[in-house]
């Protein structure tokens, strides 16, 4: 505690510390809490920064960000600076662009102002745009690496920082473990170099940005609109070419980024009936009306649901609800249908559903390339395997993490291959087609989605009579995801003393089946059990070649499966259930023992 004070008084003595951020400090009463601000460093990884607003070394602020900038600048310096043997370009340069939560722009400018002092320039986007925009910029300037200002998902009270290399793929393991050693040499007030030491953002964004470009003698360059028309070009080469004026939209950006261009993509596939939830509609990191503004929960939905009943009952029933993440990466649906009786409701397609129906649409209505490949992660359905099968498609697994596909696609154009790639999915609800950027795009998503509906509207079906043939052809699959938060330094202890004790002790029946595989991604093995059920435990090894990452993964006799991991983003662990069964009925009833069983086991 000692030392968490010695951190806090150093801060107060900061003569030019923030206004703002020294009378919240002062404020604290709590012990408990100083010290959840001050044990320890923001962690940086292959998804950048991530954590809550405010002051303290363990939080997102200004000083934080231009530490991390300071290591990230200080990386490229070494191996993007003169002399250096590069492909890109005669010395390190920058995208950066931010989202609508609170403090983006100005983390934003906060990066530009350390890059500029340490002499590497930056491509600025004038004003908010999606996470696969920043991408795409990356490889439009061809530069170094790229910021992305974004928490994604997570609730108003976070903010992040992603880090991107000059592929426009998120930083890969090696990369983002040499950043944070330089990170960690940085002293947070004396060791960083930066020009946005007067940066004036009450004045407004743009007098801000304009102000710091004057001051950063041509390290600064703002992105113009030609780069976001190219951009949505590139996500419109990608589209199917069917016909969608016959569909009717809603459509939320959940207060976030992608009210222009996901809005601008539907007109240019003819969509001519698009409704825009109010409250919604316009950038607010508060998110007023969705806390968690994360489209795979049905609070974000809710507004939606809302309007889509309005119309109904006002005679204009819609087809389809769209709903994008803050950053456009992400996109949940709901599908109008009319069940047995005649009814209509709105039902919900998981992020695993909306995979296996884009992958299946795609690769049935686009002429496909000579050795299709199509890529998702491990926790992602296992249906997907058998529709790729299906078209001749080979399917990829990779870590969880969308720049895992990302890497793939980059091992694909070093080759000159990138043609091959058709589709790419992660059960989270991110989706890309196409090799224009390296992450999961939204914009791109929500078109496909929008042609698929179009085309299944015209043969006289809705997704969800398109789902249940393809579980008639495949088999019913069934996934679900259980998260369990754990806060602070006492709950990440506790998260940890669970994945350690699985890890000495792991299970050998879950719901009265015996394990017949146990894989530990950190161990980079997986043990396949010859008789389980005869109690003879004698295993065969077989090696993992994938990154090491902090996984379990148990799969039973009856080939349903449970992997557990911790998020990189969030302070929860997740465990991804999945199940085949006969029938619908069954992998439900698989799935809900498997739940009861697991969350009595998480709180014992």
């Amino acid at each position: 505690m000692r030392h968490v004070e010695e951190m806090m008084k150093r801060w107060l003595d900061q003569k030019d510390l923030d206004g703002v951020l020294r009378e919240e400090l002062l404020g604290i009463r709590d012990k408990d809490e100083i010290y959840e601000r001050f044990y320890k460093d923001l962690e940086f990884g292959t998804g950048g920064l991530r954590g809550i607003l405010g002051a303290g070394t363990n939080r997102m602020n200004i000083y934080t960000v231009r530490k991390a900038t300071q290591g990230l600048a200080d990386y490229l310096n070494v191996h993007y600076g003169p002399g250096m043997n590069q492909t890109s370009k005669a010395s390190p340069s920058v995208a950066i662009a931010f989202d609508s939560r609170i403090n983006s722009d100005l983390f934003a400018l906060e990066a530009a102002g350390v890059l500029a002092a340490n002499g590497i320039k930056s491509y600025l986007y004038f004003e908010l745009m999606p996470t696969p925009a920043l991408s795409f910029a990356v490889r439009h300037y061809r530069c170094s690496a790229g910021i992305m200002v974004t928490a994604s998902h997570n609730p108003s009270k976070y903010n992040g920082y992603k880090v991107y290399n000059e592929e426009g793929c998120q930083m890969t393991l090696d990369a983002a473990a040499e950043v944070l050693s330089l990170i960690e040499k940085t002293d947070i007030f004396d060791g960083v170099k930066t020009i946005a030491d007067e940066l004036n953002i009450e004045a407004g964004f743009h007098e801000a940005v304009l102000a710091l470009k004057e001051k950063a003698n041509n390290m600064i360059e703002l992105i113009p609109p030609e780069v976001t028309e190219a951009y949505l070009k590139a996500v419109q080469n990608e589209s199917t070419g069917i016909d969608c004026s016959n569909l009717s939209v809603i459509y939320t950006p959940l207060n976030g980024t992608g009210n222009m261009p996901v809005r601008k993509i539907m007109e240019r596939i003819g969509v001519k009936q698009i409704s825009i939830v109010k409250e919604q509609e316009l950038p607010d990191g508060n998110f007023p009306t969705c806390p968690y503004p994360n489209p795979e929960k049905m609070e974000a939905l809710t507004l939606g649901l809302a309007l889509c009943e309005q119309l109904t009952n006002e005679g204009g029933a819609p087809d389809l609800l769209l709903a994008t993440d803050p950053d456009c990466d992400r996109v949940g649906i709901a599908i109008r249908h009319a069940d047995e009786t005649g009814n209509t409701e709105y039902l919900l397609i998981s992020g695993n559903e909306v995979g296996v129906l884009l992958l299946d649409f795609i690769c049935d209505v686009k002429p496909m390339p000579k050795d299709p490949l199509a890529i998702k992660t491990i926790v992602s359905s296992k249906m997907a395997d058998k529709v790729a099968k299906n078209y001749g498609v080979t399917m990829i697994d990779v870590l969880t993490g969308f720049k895992f596909i990302g890497e793939q696609i980059g091992v694909l154009e070093a080759k000159g291959e990138e043609d091959r790639y058709v589709f790419g999915f992660e059960e989270s609800y991110g989706y890309l087609s196409g090799a224009y950027v390296r992450d999961k795009d939204a914009v791109n998503a929500s078109m496909l989605i929008c042609e698929m509906t179009a085309c299944y509207k015209r043969a006289g079906k809705t997704l969800v009579d398109r789902l249940r043939e393809l579980y008639e052809k495949y088999g019913y699959y069934k996934n679900d995801l259980m998260e369990f938060t754990f806060e602070g330094a006492v709950g990440m202890e506790k998260m940890n003393s669970i994945l350690s004790g699985l890890r000495a002790e792991a299970p050998t029946r879950i719901i009265d089946r015996n394990v017949v595989e146990i894989a530990d991604y950190m161990q980079s093995q997986r043990k396949i059990f010859g008789d389980a059920g005869s109690g003879d435990y004698t295993a065969v090894t077989e090696s993992i070649p994938l990154p090491k990452s902090d996984v379990l993964e148990y799969v039973l006799e009856d080939g349903s499966s449970i992997i557990v991991r911790p998020s990189g983003t969030e302070p929860k662990l997740k465990i991804y259930l999945s199940a085949k069964g006969e029938s619908r009925q069954e992998s439900e009833e698989i799935i809900g023992r498997l739940k009861i069983e697991l969350k009595e086991s998480i709180k014992s």
